[in-house]
């Protein structure tokens, strides 16, 4: 079942034209391309971070216009690549991202086990100023990982890691995506990334600058 649908002939300040691009739900999808081919721009049209200029995208079967933006966005969430942490405790960045969206904060359990998915052995009173940056990437993407979503946007998650860990924790992050029914759609430029984990790929090309 298609859960977004791009319609042909979706643009962006008329550089970059996109085809009609059907995501599935409950899937794992890719989207690669070559740099500059428009892919971080697109996810950000998914978020409505970047409203098109032609075309349209529906979500569920409706105009993602037609949704209050933040109702949407806490179902289809954006996690940018550039990451964002306080300087203070996992825990204090779970509750300041969580205060952030309106909700009530998870407890240390909960936050450790999303911290394991994400294939670190911390706890939640750890400082995150202590952290090399690939740790720091998963504990940013621990935090929205433990968020109750229907659609995770994730723009290069594994920038900042080996492909040994990459690899584990996109193994994770898929297994956990599938039990709770979450769809996904990842950018990435690693080709064994793509070759293990996905579903589906969509392939964009240009030469126009995300």
């Amino acid at each position: 079942m298609c859960i977004i649908n791009s319609n042909p002939g979706l643009c962006f300040n008329g550089d970059i034209i996109y085809p009609e691009i059907k995501i599935q739900r409950n899937r794992f999808t890719f989207i690669i391309g070559k740099s500059g081919c428009g892919k971080s721009t697109y996810l950000k049209m998914l978020n409505r971070m970047v409203l098109p200029n032609e075309g349209s995208i529906r979500y569920n079967g409706k105009e993602i216009s037609e949704y209050p933006v933040l109702e949407y966005r806490r179902n289809v969430l954006l996690v940018p690549q550039e990451i964002f942490l306080l300087d203070a405790t996992i825990r204090e960045n779970f509750d300041f991202y969580y205060t952030s969206r309106g909700d009530k904060t998870i407890s240390d359990e909960k936050i450790e086990e999303f911290l394991g998915i994400c294939c670190l052995d911390f706890k939640a009173g750890d400082v995150c100023t202590r952290m090399s940056g690939g740790e720091r990437q998963r504990v940013f993407l621990a935090i929205f990982l433990s968020m109750a979503v229907d659609v995770f946007l994730m723009d290069e998650p594994t920038a900042a890691l080996d492909e040994k860990t990459s690899i584990e924790l996109m193994q994770n992050f898929r297994k956990y995506c599938g039990e709770n029914n979450i769809t996904v759609v990842c950018i990435s430029h690693s080709n064994k990334l793509v070759e293990v984990f996905a579903d589906d790929i969509i392939k964009l090309g240009g030469d126009i600058g995300e």
